[in-house]
């Protein structure tokens, strides 16, 4: 009798579970240190990369996850719970959740679907119940749900299992789903997570793809192909996510300004990916611009969309709140171009989300995001230099 009422309050329970809603009604933003210290992770680090988000002044401009990645976990217990690595997280992961918090940020951790990690530590397979409610005690706020180890197992059922687990728990966390877009996540998972990568891992190179063997790793570029057309899927609390950045690590200047640009462009999540405790001035420049961050943070929600591209220059829009539009200049190639953007030629139609910019019938002021002042008005040419790799970025406001 008992066994059978536990099973009756599983799928009971099942039934009527969700996803925590209105936890990510704009993209979220954080750090996570995969791209950068792999599976190096420890207290000392977390703790660090927490110090730093508030003294570079990344909390002031909405920055507030700092998430744990792989090789944190240790071993479970004869009950099936999962414990931290004793020799890296020492004081435990409340300990650490406990003085995120005090910095006024929210911690986030990290999983996978399968029966281990991709570095082979224990996964959450058949633990689902049990991690979460680890997760609830321990105060996370976010979960990263890797796809590694997972043969044979179907992506919608798996990632609705935690989130089902998450919701038993009774903490509210944003659910990350990470299976790389091999499943098309996009169709189904809206309803299940707040956020699902669309695309393969992603790696500091501008254009290129790098082959491991047995996976690849995509360039920015090759990202940004990918979210073409998907767009129609992504908007409050459910969005497309290319991938963490990889501002400061490697890349250009104008790489690193290129690629921060496109990520608000298509209201992807914002999650620094490089050692946030040594930034050059560049970095951190790129990373809190409060005027670009708008763009990704604009309460519609809506992702930029390609307009043209000739000869290695894209043109994106994106529809804003308050009529504006932000628009961005893409240089894919290792020459400087020239741009004479004739407004009053150009009608941009969203037909997806029923948005119009009639440069015939409306004038706009033109604010330049990257150098921070108004340039102009839309009733006489644009005429700019976009460098090599890198972006002009605007901001579209109409005069009334």
């Amino acid at each position: 009798m008992k066994k059978f009422l536990t099973v009756f309050l599983m799928v009971t329970w099942t039934i009527f579970a969700q996803k925590f809603e209105k936890l990510a009604l704009t993209p979220p933003m954080g750090w996570e240190g995969w791209n950068k210290f792999g599976c190096n992770t420890n207290e000392e680090l977390i703790k660090k990369m927490a110090d730093a988000m508030v003294a570079s002044g990344m909390k002031d401009v909405g920055y507030q996850y700092i998430i744990i990645d792989d090789c944190w976990e240790g071993e479970r217990d004869s009950l099936g719970f999962i414990h931290p690595d004793p020799n890296r997280f020492p004081s435990g992961i409340k300990a650490i959740a406990d003085y995120v918090h005090s910095k006024g940020l929210k911690l986030g951790i990290y999983s996978d679907a399968g029966w281990k990690t991709c570095e082979e530590r224990p996964g959450s397979r058949g633990y689902e119940f049990q991690d979460a409610i680890k997760y609830a005690e321990w105060g996370v706020d976010f979960l990263k749900y890797d796809w590694c180890n997972t043969k044979g197992l179907n992506a919608e059922e798996a990632y609705l299992t935690m989130r089902n687990a998450l919701y038993a728990a009774k903490r509210p966390v944003v659910f990350s789903i990470c299976e790389w877009g091999k499943n098309k996540p996009w169709e189904w998972a809206k309803d299940v997570g707040h956020l699902w990568r669309t695309a393969p891992d992603i790696t500091p190179c501008f254009d290129c793809i790098v082959d491991h063997g047995s996976w690849e790793a995509w360039g920015i570029m090759q990202i940004i192909d990918r979210e073409v057309g998907l767009r129609i899927y992504s908007g409050p609390d459910h969005w497309n996510d290319p991938d963490m950045l990889e501002v400061g690590n490697g890349m250009s200047v104008n790489e690193d300004r290129a690629h921060f640009s496109m990520w608000c462009m298509l209201a992807a999540p914002l999650i620094a990916g490089n050692d946030l405790s040594n930034m050059t001035d560049e970095t951190k420049e790129i990373l809190t611009n409060k005027e670009v961050i708008s763009v990704d943070q604009d309460s519609l929600g809506i992702q930029g969309f390609r307009y043209s591209e000739e000869d290695g220059l894209e043109i994106w829009f994106k529809p804003l709140k308050d009529d504006n539009w932000a628009v961005c200049f893409l240089n894919r190639t290792t020459n400087p171009i020239d741009i004479n953007f004739a407004w009053r030629e150009h009608r941009i139609v969203d037909s997806v989300f029923n948005k119009v910019a009639d440069f015939k019938t409306t004038t706009y002021k033109i604010r330049d995001l990257w150098v921070k002042k108004d340039i102009g008005r839309t009733n006489k040419d644009f005429t700019e230099v976009v460098p090599a790799h890198d972006v002009v970025m605007l901001r579209l406001s109409p005069i009334k």
